[in-house]
């Protein structure tokens, strides 16, 4: 790695998180997906150090050199937002610019619905599960990528990666009470995707949504940008 990236473990929520940095100036957090590391921001991580901003971004929960809780009752939403407050808090912010691509898109875009007094716009790529042939897949990354995240893989295992899966249900359970009251944001927000990403262009009508008025009604301050020839791994 790069000697201009920084990377340490800090204890928040309960477990020891590894977390890379790049840069001085306001706090930007970068929240990678399944099945990725803090290691797919680093182009971006460059780019915003040099911009004069403090670039942040973690091994989520589960992932790398973070610590990996057993029981999937440890990764909900609540869980996720938790986290990324406590990385606030950890480097004395009270407003952060948060981006987040897949599963770090969900937690981006619950910590903007539960707090966004301490958010002062977010990023977003889809939050669609990725099923990609292994060709497909190879297309996508590089080989130094593949043995880098093959070898975080054989490490640490897919225990934590799965358990945002299965933890899906009760996330979705302990959410129903305020789907009335905590389902939109005023916040600034930007969409991006690929055109060729199945979780946009598939049959589930997230394409749809996304162009309709519904969301425009929801996150009324956004902009999408869409990506020509680009699959679901756009960083």
């Amino acid at each position: 790695m790069s000697d201009q990236v920084r990377e340490q473990k800090i204890k928040i929520n309960g477990i020891w998180m590894h977390i890379a940095e790049h840069g001085t100036g306001p706090l930007v957090l970068l929240l990678q997906g399944f099945p990725e590391f803090w290691y797919s921001w680093r182009h971006q991580m460059g780019f915003l150090a040099n911009k004069g901003y403090h670039a942040v971004a973690p091994d989520m929960r589960g992932y790398g050199e973070t610590d990996s809780p057993v029981t999937p009752t440890s990764y909900t939403v609540f869980h996720l937002v938790d986290d990324i407050i406590g990385l606030i808090d950890h480097f004395g912010e009270q407003m952060v610019v948060v981006v987040g691509a897949d599963w770090g898109a969900l937690a981006a875009w619950h910590l903007s619905l539960f707090r966004p007094d301490r958010v002062n716009g977010f990023g977003s790529s889809l939050c669609s599960i990725p099923t990609l042939t292994p060709s497909q897949t190879r297309h996508q990354y590089v080989p130094e990528e593949l043995q880098f995240y093959a070898h975080k893989f054989q490490e640490s295992g897919f225990t934590g990666a799965f358990n945002y899966y299965r933890a899906m249900d009760l996330s979705w359970e302990l959410l129903a009470p305020m789907a009335r009251i905590k389902n939109h944001t005023s916040l600034p927000c930007k969409l991006i995707s690929g055109d060729i990403d199945i979780g946009f262009k598939g049959g589930g009508g997230t394409k749809e949504y996304v162009e309709g008025s519904t969301f425009k009604t929801l996150v009324p301050n956004h902009e999408v940008v869409i990506l020509a020839g680009r699959h679901h791994f756009i960083q």
